[in-house]
């Protein structure tokens, strides 16, 4: 399987250190991570994943070989911006969404255009215009959680 980490560059320490241990997690369930392959969360769920001696594919907005974080076994240079959202969703499995900034809520309405399975730790929450809660993504309290929920097929 396939699973994309989603969540902010620019991330709390609660949430780098949930994205370490997600990481970790799907390596060890034989899973390749899916990240943007930059800072903060891209970053903390790379390193998690590769110490635990997972493959871990960067999908990056740009071309700037300096950008990268480290943990990376490959990274995929789209220079397509924010548009690398898509992709990064689209090549996945399942999403787990960390946290919450807008580029991590793209991917969240993206992933649920394709019928694409979210998880959401410690992030989005979504209501409609009247207040009332939608099914976006099914809620994980714990690292250890979101990964089930993500590997879990037919919930």
């Amino acid at each position: 399987m396939q699973i994309a980490v989603c969540g902010p560059r620019d991330c709390t320490d609660r949430e780098a250190a949930a994205a370490r241990e997600v990481g970790g997690l799907l390596a060890a369930a034989g899973a390749t991570v899916l990240c943007g392959g930059g800072a903060g969360v891209m970053a903390a769920v790379a390193e998690g994943a590769s110490r635990a001696g997972g493959l871990v594919i960067g999908i990056r907005p740009d071309t700037d070989r300096d950008a990268i974080c480290p943990g990376l076994s490959a990274v995929v240079y789209t220079d397509m911006g924010e548009a690398r959202n898509a992709i990064l969703v689209a090549s996945a499995d399942a999403v787990i969404v960390l946290g919450g900034s807008w580029g991590t809520l793209s991917e969240l309405a993206l992933a649920n255009h394709r019928a694409i399975r979210v998880v959401t730790l410690h992030g989005w929450r979504i209501h409609d215009a009247d207040g009332t809660p939608l099914h976006a993504a099914l809620p994980a309290e714990t690292p250890s959680q979101a990964v089930t929920l993500a590997l879990t097929p037919h919930l």
